[in-house]
């Protein structure tokens, strides 16, 4: 992990297309901007977890609702 201090104000870039600002310090909560293209998706990391178990729990329940479709018959072969 890299750690590094900034003040208000000052930023850091990751990648050439991502800044992150500080833009307020009140007690211990820090206030950032961030700058980055519209494709980067930007989440707070207990949302980007409620995302991922959101994600996981459908593909298991479209993996449950598959099994139950009926097996379609194997075409047959014209050799």
């Amino acid at each position: 992990m890299l750690i590094l201090s900034r003040r208000l104000n000052e930023s850091i870039v990751i990648s050439d297309d991502i800044v992150v600002t500080v833009l307020e310090v009140r007690g211990d909560q820090v206030r950032l901007g961030i700058r980055a293209p519209r494709h980067v998706t930007v989440h707070r990391e207990e949302v980007q977890r409620e995302i991922m178990e959101a994600n996981k729990a459908a593909a298991k329940a479209a993996g449950r609702a598959a099994s139950g479709l009926p097996k379609l018959p194997r075409p047959e072969r014209s050799d």
